[in-house]
């Protein structure tokens, strides 16, 4: 099973209109079994229409609820919500969406709250200022027992820093949208094992099919491309 673990859902103008079909549609076209789906902003009315993306695409979408760690108390009834009663299978946090550090007080109280209701913690993780991998691996450093994943495996220009952030902290996993670079992911592997690196797109920013052939060009073995591209987010998620 092949599960892209980081796309988009929310009705936007321009290029970044996706609605749950638009999702699928790319995901079938590049061979794709399940997606991961979250929305681009923060808002908790989009909460159940994440819910609803789901309940119309059961076999294909699996739904994250992103919040904003500032909304302090809330942000966390809120997502205990979501996963006890929605079925949500993890959260994202996008600290330079809503300016708040990932080891902030609030940041670390969500993440504690998705580690005890068993589900992971996905950061947006890239080149900007609040999202670079050692800022996240700050906020894994306090919450030992939850598991983090830097989407994007930091961007651009920190993917180093990514490979080093998730060697120091075991709780780290490392995630491969938007990432430009094939054989970075290989180093990931070797570095840190093949245990912990997830296939993502960031859909439909990134064309789905694309970012799955960047895996396949980063010169895995079966095994562990077996485990990149389905396995370890399976296990995670407890598909």
């Amino acid at each position: 099973m092949i599960i892209d673990s980081h796309t988009h859902v929310q009705r936007t103008s321009g290029f970044w209109d996706s609605p749950p079909e638009r999702i699928v549609e790319l995901i079938d076209k590049a061979g794709i079994d399940m997606a991961v789906i979250m929305t681009y902003s923060d808002s908790p009315d989009l909460i159940d229409y994440i819910h609803k993306s789901v309940e119309r695409f059961p076999q294909k979408l699996i739904g994250y609820t992103r919040l904003d760690p500032s909304m302090g108390e809330s942000a966390c009834s809120l997502l205990e919500h979501s996963v006890v009663n929605l079925g949500m299978k993890g959260l994202k946090l996008h600290p330079v969406g809503n300016l708040v550090h990932p080891a902030d007080e609030t940041s670390i109280n969500l993440i504690k709250t998705a580690a005890r209701l068993g589900v992971p913690t996905l950061f947006h993780c890239g080149d900007e200022e609040l999202t670079l991998p050692l800022q996240v691996a700050s906020a894994a450093k306090k919450c030992p027992s939850a598991t983090i994943i830097l989407g994007h495996m930091g961007g651009y220009f920190h993917v180093e820093d990514a490979i080093i952030a998730a060697l120091t902290h075991p709780n780290i996993y490392l995630e491969t949208s938007a990432m430009p670079y094939p054989w970075k992911i290989k180093d990931a592997v070797d570095t840190i094992g093949e245990d912990r690196v997830l296939f993502a797109s960031d859909g439909p920013g990134c064309p789905p099919d694309l970012e799955l052939k960047k895996v396949k060009m980063a010169g895995l073995t079966q095994h562990q491309e077996e485990k990149v591209i389905g396995g370890n987010i399976r296990r995670i998620l407890s598909i």
